[in-house]
Order: structure tokens, then C-alpha cells, then sequence
């Protein structure tokens, strides 16, 4: 006999058309929302800067729905029965973090660095889970992938420049579009390079009653 509980609702507080095409492959039903407050971060390990960015974009959407909430008279704006996600992710190379590209010569330069070597993608997901009461609980986690890239010849860093492929992407290129033609390996979760680790937010979500 199935359940007739009715399922927490999940928000996902990012822009990502990423984000959202990878939750969407797992079965999920949410709403986008996305905070414009600043983000600012203090860590200065790339596995904590993800957490406390993701942390971060989440409690921000959050309290932009508990403020829309007093304003429409709703309580005193306590968030009950939804899960809030917020997601960042970052290319590393050599303990520095590459972010986009500010225009094609800056793209030209990581991914002329990038090429014939190995770095990190590390994504980090907050999960901020209410329960019917109001009461909130966290998950704040950050997942690690190694990315080897072949050797590319400089036509080769050009020609997919040209593609625009590179130019809102942290470290200029996307594993899951042309740039596929260069990843010589993998250690970890590919859909964390892409920019969300889907099984291990589905744990999360299917624990918290949202699936």
C-alpha cells in the first residue's frame, strides 16, 4: 500500500540550467529561486569556500521566503514541510581556484594551463530541511572530483573557444558538452564536475521526505 504523506517541497536556490537538468534527471519536482543578497566568503580552502557558498546561497533564498511569508501575513514567516538547496562549485589547479573566464584570452590562459594535467572540481550542496513544527537541520557537504585533461594543441584551445562553450563556465570548459573530447580520466562523480552531485543530494532529499 503506498503512502499518502504528502511530500516536503524542494526549492533549489541556484541559476544553474546544470543544476536544474540534473535534478530534474533524478525524478525531483522543485521550484527555482535565487537570492540577489551578496555572497562573501571567509574560508580559504577550496572544500570549505563551496560549503560556505552553498550554505550560504541557501539560507539567503530561505529567508527571502520567510520575509515574503510575514508579508503575506502567513504566520510569522516560519518555513514548515520544504527542503532549500543551495549549491557552488570550483575549479582548482595547483591550490588556486580558476573562476569563468572574463573574456576569450583569459579563457585561452586556464585552459592552456588545464591541458596535459590533472586538478579538482569540488562542488559543495547545503540542505536546509523543514520539518511540520518549523524545526530546521542541515546538511552542509563538499564532494571532490580529480579531472585529467589530455594535451591540446593550441588550434585545439581555440577552436573550442569559438564554440562560446568556455565563457560562463569556472575554469572554462564543460566536461558534459565538446570539451567531453579532451577529459582523458576521472576520480569521483562526474555529475559533480557538471556541477551537482545527484546521488548523494537524492540520499539527502529522500531522507528528508522530499522524494
Amino acid at each position: 500500500m503506498e503512502s499518502d504523506t504528502v511530500k516536503k517541497k524542494i526549492i533549489l536556490a541556484s541559476a544553474s540550467p546544470r543544476r536544474r537538468e540534473l535534478l530534474a534527471q533524478i525524478g525531483a519536482e522543485f521550484e527555482v529561486r535565487v537570492s540577489d543578497k551578496e555572497e562573501i566568503y571567509h574560508s580559504s580552502r577550496p572544500e570549505e569556500i563551496v560549503k560556505e557558498l552553498a550554505l550560504m546561497k541557501a539560507e539567503n533564498v530561505a529567508a527571502d521566503l520567510a520575509e515574503e511569508m510575514r508579508a503575506a501575513g502567513a504566520g510569522n514567516g516560519e518555513l514548515r514541510d520544504i527542503v532549500v538547496i543551495g549549491a557552488d562549485t570550483v575549479v582548482v589547479l595547483d591550490g588556486q581556484i580558476l573562476g569563468k573566464p572574463k573574456d576569450e584570452e583569459d579563457a585561452a590562459d586556464m585552459l592552456s594551463r588545464l591541458q596535459g594535467r590533472a586538478h579538482e572540481v569540488y562542488t559543495g550542496t547545503a540542505i536546509l530541511d523543514y520539518d511540520e513544527q518549523g524545526h530546521q537541520s542541515v546538511v552542509n557537504q563538499a564532494v571532490r572530483t580529480e579531472v585529467h585533461v589530455h594535451a591540446m594543441e593550441k588550434a585545439e584551445i581555440h577552436r573550442y573557444i569559438a564554440t562560446g562553450e568556455p565563457m560562463d563556465k569556472a575554469g572554462a570548459y564543460g566536461i558534459q558538452g565538446r570539451f567531453a573530447a579532451f577529459i582523458d580520466r576521472i576520480e569521483g562523480d562526474y555529475y559533480n564536475v557538471v556541477g551537482l552531485p545527484v546521488s548523494s543530494v537524492y540520499q539527502e532529499l529522500k531522507k528528508a521526505g522530499a522524494l
